[in-house]
């Protein structure tokens, strides 16, 4: 997707999104949010949105999140004091492409819902990998194309619709699969009817 197309989507997209597309992710933001919470440290949400998770995260952790959508970050921001959320150390207007933090400033870099809407997603994921500390953990929920199946088709149909709908429905896992600092340690599926994948993968050093 074009970055233009991207900010035209989501504008109009934020004064809805909770009640649409994020009630229908909610089991798996919240699975992998679980699983952040077991750690420590510091996390970066990149492609926060309306600010969803952040109030699923342990009081533990040091939260900063991104979004390349003003709209949906001032949502994200009234979400914040309105809950009161101590936790939540900054939310900031950035390009997923060029994140704007020193190397490995992260302990933990999570993307939910993000890689098949932002342009070149291989760049992104190469930023997240940039950013998470050697050792760390880059979590990926998104959803990705079937081989076979009704479900295949559709999703073949609505490929054209990208610019439209705002994501690409037909993306391929192997996009975000290609970073040599990145190491595959855990992938389950996810609901609702095993739309989304959870990746959970390894910063190497190097």
């Amino acid at each position: 997707m074009e970055l233009d197309a991207v900010r035209t989507s989501y504008r109009r997209w934020a004064p809805v999104y909770d009640a649409t597309f994020g009630a229908i992710t909610g089991v798996g933001r919240r699975r992998a949010v679980a699983h952040v919470n077991t750690r420590e440290g510091r996390v970066l949400e990149v492609g926060v949105g309306t600010g969803l998770a952040l109030p699923s995260y342990a009081g533990h952790l040091e939260v900063t999140g991104i979004d390349f959508s003003e709209e949906m970050l001032a949502k994200a921001r009234a979400r914040v004091e309105a809950r009161g959320l101590t936790h939540v150390r900054e939310l900031r207007q950035m390009d997923a492409r060029t994140l704007d933090f020193p190397d490995a400033s992260f302990g933990t870099v999570v993307a939910m819902y993000l890689v098949s809407v932002v342009p070149e997603p291989e760049r992104v994921v190469a930023e997240m990998a940039r950013v998470c500390r050697p050792g760390g953990e880059v979590l990926i929920v998104g959803h990705f194309a079937r081989d076979r199946g009704a479900l295949a088709l559709l999703e073949r149909a609505f490929a054209p619709l990208a610019n439209v709908i705002g994501w690409h429905s037909d993306f391929e896992k192997s996009r975000v699969l290609g970073c040599p600092l990145l190491k595959v340690a855990e992938e389950r599926v996810l609901p609702p009817f095993g739309m989304f994948t959870f990746l959970r993968m390894i910063r190497l050093a190097g």
